[in-house]
């Protein structure tokens, strides 16, 4: 499976994983300008939460959250006051969260192992 095709498949992924746990999706790789896209924003009560998908076949190159540096937060945190500034509604509130998606590639029937962090800050 291709880097791009397992990214997908995970954002799908952490979308329904989202949509169970009660939250509304409001958009999906949303691009803005140079600063990049943000995978999944989502409505989580009235906080809007912008998601950072990261999937991995493994651990062997490090844990998904590892890939989620200082660097790719200020991207996403730009963008996201884009979509703020942009949006037809007011958020009073919102948050950067990161999804982990752990495929386990050794089993077709594994089901992946999803890791969800609120609120990450560096």
């Amino acid at each position: 499976m291709s880097n791009k095709i397992k990214g997908k498949y995970g954002e799908d992924i952490a979308a329904n994983f989202l949509i169970k746990n009660g939250y509304k999706i409001l958009e999906r790789n949303y691009h803005f300008s140079r600063y990049g896209e943000i995978d999944i924003i989502a409505l989580d009560k009235n906080t809007v939460c912008f998601i950072e998908v990261k999937t991995r076949s493994s651990n062997r190159f490090g844990a998904p959250f590892e890939s989620v540096t200082k660097t790719k937060l200020d991207k996403i945190r730009k963008t996201a006051y884009s979509y703020l500034q942009n949006c037809n509604i007011c958020y009073k509130n919102f948050r950067i969260d990161a999804i982990s998606v752990l495929l386990m590639s050794d089993s077709n029937s594994a089901e992946p192992e999803i890791k969800h962090i609120k609120n990450i800050e560096f």
